[in-house]
């Protein structure tokens, strides 16, 4: 895991390994890691008063209690110094004070500082963690915002373009290591899943058209919503290209609400159909531009991967799991 240094988004450095013909495509499952979730952590979005040059942050009393060192409350006022490391290694220092009428947590010296440093505005997040060795960790996160390019300190346009779609074709012609950068907003749309997810959806998610579906967005203020869809056909995206993948194979209407607003295609994956007994996605759909059987095949794994790198350099931007920075 990466983070841009001008703006903190977060970013991945992957390796992918092509593989052989030969090769099971279906990896044990004890070779994945689970990342273990913060215990001690809040997460706020920022308000006008608290991007303030001449305020501070307001802590929620619940998470200044859950996630901070304890005040020494017998002081008058209660203060303390609180020292969080960022993304990138470097020591923020703030005042925690426990003052006012009625009385709140605030962070008051060295908050403006930092939402200057950091150019915050109402509606950005800020993420503040304690973990297991008492070290306290801080990290931010922009409103969401579609971008068509890598951060600038990661890769160039040009460089994306020629250097990564160049090393795409090598690796899945030699079945070398290429190594990518994953960018966690830049889409809705998610690039990179986990194989049982995408497994799971190519052969037990079975949808039909006028079928209902419910579908996760994340808001312009970091925050989870669903919205309602109906699916109104399926088909590859691009047959001459993409004749064996999944990818956005599902055409869909959205709610009026939605209308314009929205892509117009989704992934199997992405969508939660809202049935109680079994429609199956017609497999002539995909059979008219050459597929022959739903068990992923070489190409469809290479696919994949070159899509990944091929939207790199496309409005059609990478996205992962968030941090909730």
């Amino acid at each position: 895991m990466h983070a841009d240094v001008e703006t903190d988004e977060v970013y991945a450095q992957m390796t992918l390994q092509p593989l052989s013909p030969s090769k099971n495509a279906y990896l044990p499952a004890e070779l994945g890691i689970f990342s273990k979730q913060p215990t001690n952590y809040f997460c706020k979005t920022l308000s006008a008063s608290d991007t303030s040059t001449h305020g501070g942050f307001s802590v929620p009393r619940r998470a200044a209690e859950k996630v901070f060192p304890l005040l020494d409350y017998s002081q008058q006022p209660p203060a303390q110094e609180l020292i969080a490391r960022d993304l990138h290694d470097n020591e923020r220092k703030f005042r925690h004070i426990f003052w006012g009428q009625p009385k709140r947590h605030l962070l008051t010296m060295g908050w403006s500082v930092f939402v200057s440093a950091k150019r915050l505005v109402a509606g950005n997040s800020v993420l503040f963690i304690w973990n297991e060795k008492n070290q306290l960790f801080l990290g931010i996160r922009c409103a969401n915002r579609p971008q068509t390019v890598m951060p600038s300190s990661v890769l160039s346009s040009d460089s994306m373009h020629i250097g990564l779609l160049a090393a795409a074709g090598h690796a899945s012609a030699t079945y070398s290591l290429c190594i990518i950068f994953y960018n966690p907003r830049a889409s809705p749309s998610e690039f990179v899943i986990p194989l049982t997810k995408y497994a799971k959806a190519i052969y037990h998610t079975h949808v039909s058209i006028g079928m209902c579906f419910r579908m996760l967005f994340e808001t312009e203020e970091s925050s989870v919503c669903r919205h309602m869809g109906t699916i109104t056909g399926t088909g590859v995206l691009d047959p001459v290209c993409w004749a064996n993948l999944y990818w956005r194979s599902v055409k869909v209407g959205w709610d009026e609400s939605m209308a314009g607003e929205r892509q117009p295609r989704v992934s199997l994956w992405e969508i939660e159909p809202l049935t109680t007994f079994p429609m199956y996605l017609d497999p002539s759909d995909l059979s008219n531009h050459g597929h022959q059987d739903y068990p992923l095949s070489m190409a469809s794994k290479m696919m994949i991967w070159a899509l990944i790198l091929h939207c790199c350099g496309s409005e059609e931007m990478v996205e992962i799991e968030e941090f909730n920075l």
